[in-house]
Order: C-alpha cells, then structure tokens, then sequence
C-alpha cells in the first residue's frame, strides 16, 4: 500500500528484521503473529478433538477476545488489554501488521520507540472501550450485547496512523494506484471509511477503530503544544530482548567476516543505540544533565557528533 524509497534487502535479512529486530515495532509484531499462531494451532486441536464446533473461534481466543457484555467484562478484565494482540483470521493478522509495519516506519522516524509502544496499548484501550460503551449504550446493540466480543490490532494500529498523521500531518506517502497522498487526507479517509461502516456487519470493529483515531490525534496534538502524557511512565523500564546480541552500542566498524557492513545491519544497530539515547533524554528531562553517569555523557556526545 506504501512505498518507501530504501535500498534493497535480502528477503531473509528483511524477515529476521521484521520479527527479531531489536525494536518495539519489531517485537509488536512477533507478539501478534505469535498469538496468531498458538491460538490457531490451539482452535484446530480443539477441533479434531470435538471440543469446539467447526468454524466456531478458538478457546483461547475467548479466552482473549474482549466481550462487550459488562458482567463478563467484570470476569475478565485482562482482555481489554489481550485484545488487541488477538487476529483470528490469516487476512486479518496481514493486513494490521503491514498497516502497523508502514504507519510505524514513519512514526519512528520523529518520535521515539517508547511513544510507539504506549501509543499502541493506550489507543487499544481506547478502542476497547470505546466498543464497550457503545454497545451499553445505544439500544441498537442490545439484542447481540452478550454475544459480541471485539479482537484486534485495528485500533492500536489506528492509533500509530492517526497520531503520526497530527503530527506530521504534510508527509508525503505513495499509495499504490493512487499515487502520492499526504498524511492527514489519508488519516482522514481512514476515519471516513470507519464511520461509514458502522452499519455493516463489523459495527464494533469500526467503533472500537475511532476510539483508537481519538487516541492518536489527542496525544499528537498536546505532545506538538509540549504536553507528553507519556512522560509518567518513562521510569518504567520495558524487558529487553536480545537475539545473539553481545553489544547493542552503535557499532558501524566492518565485521569481522571483512565485508562492508549493510544498510539492514546500519539500521539494526541504529535502532539499538537509539534506544539508549531515548533514556538518556527521559534522564535529562527529568533531573537534568548534570545528573547523567560519565558513560552517558559519552555516548551523547558521540552520537551528537555523528548527525
């Protein structure tokens, strides 16, 4: 749907990137195709075995899913959060993560990893909740209440688009057959198309989608007046995953093999380094540069004379 102008990638490289790359988005998406995977695999065990009807969601989708219906709301709480890492359809995981892949590409390239990650939970939450009120709210949807549950990435995934397109609203983008589009008429077909098809057989979907929109386009628009609701929880420190990685400094030297270093490896260990400068201005942020550790110190000024 997006074209970026980048060089070109080995497919394995660009695949262990996409799923093992030392970054939020990198990582979001291997949870949502890995929960992908354990809850089909789990819902066909479950069929061969008569456990569940055919056709019928996995268990351990219902397990995750988010009910509209607020007594069982009340008994799983946890699912206004597992929600949105739940896809119970191939086409439906495809298209979230390639929506989250190129809205959260061009996220990255003005706001950090940790605005990212908090951007896609807090418009999920939104999203959820959004959906809940809306079927407790309008009589439409009284009769399906206690059967409709909500499940996806849509609104977290809205969330990225909308708030990236707020922020940078002037970006330019090119949509295949369509040519080049900026971001804010894109982010305002998006909400168009949305409300639009409230009325189809998805009406919690799309509900539960402007809810994750109004996320993004309030959090863009207080963080460009200076206001970062985030910056609470910058104290929060996120698990670090690491794949085979001994040293996450930003290290551009020649590998050992001899051959120049590549654009995908340049990036990999960019990200990895960016990652430690992002907690080093939270750190500056908030007690100043005078409380930083020699070390900090060094690699700020480092990294300030590498731009």
């Amino acid at each position: 749907m997006f074209e970026f102008n980048q060089p070109q990638r080995n497919t394995g490289e660009f695949f262990k990137q996409l799923f093992f790359g030392k970054n939020v988005l990198s990582r979001l998406i291997l949870i949502n195709t890995a929960i992908y995977l354990l809850v089909n695999i789990i819902g066909l065990i479950s069929n061969l075995l008569g456990l569940s009807a055919t056709g019928d969601i996995s268990p351990m989708a219902r397990i995750l899913a988010l009910p509209a219906e607020l007594g069982a709301i009340v008994t799983k709480p946890w699912t206004l959060f597992t929600y949105m890492f739940l896809q119970d359809r191939f086409f439906h995981l495809l298209f979230n993560m390639i929506m989250l892949y190129f809205g959260g590409m061009i996220f990255q390239e003005y706001l950090s990893q940790t605005k990212l990650l908090w951007t896609y939970i807090i418009g999920g939450i939104f999203g959820g909740l959004f959906f809940i009120l809306a079927f407790n709210i309008f009589p439409v949807f009284t009769s399906i209440t206690d059967i409709s549950i909500a499940m996806g990435a849509s609104a977290s995934v809205l969330a990225i688009i909308i708030a990236i397109s707020t922020y940078v609203p002037d970006y330019t983008v090119h949509l295949f057959l369509f040519g080049k589009f900026k971001l804010k008429y894109l982010a305002i077909v998006f909400i168009v198309i949305d409300v639009l098809s409230i009325e189809s057989n998805n009406p919690g979907g799309h509900i539960a989608h402007l809810g994750g929109a109004l996320w993004g386009f309030i959090y863009a628009f207080s963080l460009k007046k200076g206001n970062d609701f985030y910056s609470m929880f910058y104290g929060f420190k996120l698990p670090k995953f690491t794949w085979n990685n001994k040293n996450s400094k930003f290290d551009t030297t020649r590998p050992k093999s001899g051959r120049p270093i590549s654009d995908d490896e340049y990036n990999y260990k960019r990200a990895a380094s960016q990652e430690e400068i992002d907690v080093i201005l939270d750190k500056i942020s908030k007690s100043g540069y005078s409380s930083l550790s020699k070390k900090e110190k060094e690699m700020l000024f480092k990294t300030s004379n590498k731009k």
